[in-house]
């Protein structure tokens, strides 16, 4: 395929651009729908209606009903992996991730839990209350998982094995300390005040993944 010309760049990123804003006005509109009625009471040929689109046009777009929730977790799919990528020279993998899970904390990124905006509590509730959304989620957490076992190996060697089961504990781990806060917001904790047990419990989190991960530690 040819590089692409002057004159042809500027309208393929204008048309990435639209199909980008396309992509998420659906998602926002089912995800709207959803919290509104509940996952089930609403059907795809309602989140098209909605949306303005066609079904076959939304498929397009969603391969699949719960992809119109999950595809916000799309983003962080390989972002452990990344980070331990991007990592400074001389910085452990485990240090790497555990730095970058502090500075999640710190700015209340919803991926931690520690967020009490309404809008992502009222996402939580709906995923964390839908069994199929649930069950879907585990699909995200494999693949995020493969993807850290592979930064891990080529980070620090060891077998390929070695650095799936690491992967498997960091993300469980990270997993478990993001449902524990976002739990504690849902009851109605401040998050002012959960901050700091959070980053506590955090910091003796990775503390004993160092303990049984040795190589990455």
């Amino acid at each position: 395929m040819p590089p692409a010309t002057e004159s042809t760049a500027p309208t393929s990123g204008l048309r990435a651009r639209k199909k980008q804003r396309r992509f998420e006005e659906i998602s926002e509109t089912a995800i709207a729908l959803f919290l509104e009625r509940g996952f089930e009471k609403v059907s795809v040929a309602e989140v098209a209606a909605a949306a303005e689109v066609s079904k076959p046009t939304l498929f397009r777009y969603f391969a699949s009903k719960e992809d119109l929730v999950l595809h916000r977790f799309a983003d962080h799919e390989d972002e452990a992996a990344r980070t331990v990528a991007a990592r400074p020279a001389g910085l452990t993998a485990l240090d790497a991730l555990h730095r970058h899970f502090l500075a999640g904390l710190d700015r209340h990124d919803p991926v931690t839990g520690l967020n009490d905006a309404e809008g992502v509590l009222a996402f939580h509730r709906l995923l964390y209350g839908t069994p199929s959304l649930i069950a879907r989620l585990h699909g995200y957490q494999n693949r995020s998982e493969q993807a850290l076992a592979a930064a891990l190996h080529d980070a620090h060697g060891g077998t390929p094995l070695d650095a799936r089961l690491a992967a498997a504990q960091i993300i469980a781990v990270q997993r478990v300390l993001a449902e524990d806060n976002w739990h504690r917001v849902a009851e109605g904790e401040p998050v002012d005040a959960i901050g700091p047990e959070a980053v506590t419990a955090a910091n003796r989190a990775f503390d004993q993944l160092r303990t049984g991960l040795t190589r990455y530690a």
